[in-house]
């Protein structure tokens, strides 16, 4: 069984990444073979963006089984919870890696012979990805709705098809409107310290025809005080139960500009990054990452010998600062604890 996309392809044996960190310059590819380089890979930010991690995630579940099915002197399940614990210790905001994880346990089945476990969990691998797909379109369909012809918007980070296994949640919106013959223009976020923004962002816009325009993510508050912005859409990596969002470091700078400017602030993410055992955003668990990404600029050292650093990769922005947030189910408006209690049947 194949599967192919930008983002990831599927062999049946190895897991082919596009190296997200040497775009958009050089367009390399990352081949895992085993479940600790899957691992590795979306540690190391080969891969990155929620329902690309958890997509990801999946597969490296697969490459585990198979490895576990070739020891002779270790029991199947106890190497699974071992494939399952190095997998999801790679990103702990993600809520879509621990999503994926979970589906892929529950698909093992041991009444069934080995190989009839390997090949369903491969069927179920790739099945994720594919949903993931057709979940970003119909994000895109719903919230293409809320951006008017001719509109100027704000993105922050990356939440293209990068981000995903293809078409995107964010720029998946904007890819619908412009689909729809809306005229779009974007404002993007460079989004330090990992230049998502600059690198990836603003990269996929221009290669399906969008008008960007690249600025600083301390530029974003001028920008809105000239009024050339009508609308902020971003991404989420994990969403509580009372519609507090985890995305990208400087989501919530964004949203508090958006806030003061009166302008719609919209995250647009599918309803498995929605985690409803967090009560709210105070117990997300925000990942730190590396100093060298604050210290270094692709390489080269630009902060001096000794100074302190604090690099959290994510940060939390309030429901109360959140327009709407678009998901394939709907749209989703205040009060989002209520609305999104229905959602999922509470």
């Amino acid at each position: 069984m194949n599967f192919r996309t930008l983002t990831m392809q599927w062999t049946g044996n190895s897991l082919i990444l596009v190296d997200q960190r040497k775009l958009p310059h050089v367009v390399n590819y990352v081949e895992c073979k085993s479940y600790a380089e899957v691992a590795r890979a979306i540690k190391d930010m080969v891969v990155r963006g929620a329902p690309a991690i958890g997509a990801t995630a999946a597969f490296g579940y697969v490459l585990g089984a198979k490895e576990a099915a070739t020891l002779k002197n270790q029991n199947f399940i106890d190497a699974m919870k071992n494939v399952y614990g190095v997998l999801a210790s790679t990103r702990p905001t993600a809520v879509n890696l621990f999503w994926a994880l979970n589906r892929m346990e529950k698909c093992v089945d041991l009444s069934k012979a080995v190989d009839e476990i390997l090949e369903d969990l491969e069927k179920e691998a790739i099945k994720i990805a594919e949903e993931d797909i057709r979940i970003n379109k119909t994000i895109g369909t719903h919230g293409q709705s809320l951006l008017k012809d001719g509109c100027t918007v704000l993105t922050h980070c990356n939440a293209g098809a990068l981000a995903t296994v293809d078409y995107g949640t964010a720029l998946g919106v904007i890819r619908a409107a412009v689909e729809s013959g809306k005229k779009i223009k974007v404002y993007v976020d460079e989004t330090r310290p990992y230049l998502q923004g600059a690198r990836l962002t603003a990269w996929e816009l221009l290669e399906i025809g969008v008008e960007t325009i690249l600025i600083t993510d301390n530029m974003a508050g001028w920008v809105m005080k000239q009024g050339k912005i009508d609308a902020v859409i971003v991404g989420a990596d994990r969403i509580a139960a009372n519609g507090d969002v985890a995305n990208k470091i400087g989501t919530y700078s964004v949203a508090v500009l958006s806030n003061r400017h009166g302008i719609p602030f919209y995250v647009a993410a599918p309803t498995s990054t929605i985690d409803i055992k967090i009560k709210n955003g105070s117990e997300i668990p925000i990942e730190e990452r590396s100093h060298d990404e604050v210290t270094h600029v692709h390489g080269v050292k630009v902060a001096p010998d000794g100074v302190a650093v604090y690099n959290p990769a994510f940060d939390v922005t309030e429901h109360q600062l959140i327009t709407a947030i678009i998901t394939e189910k709907g749209i989703l408006r205040p009060p989002y604890k209520e609305n999104i209690a229905k959602l999922f049947g509470g």
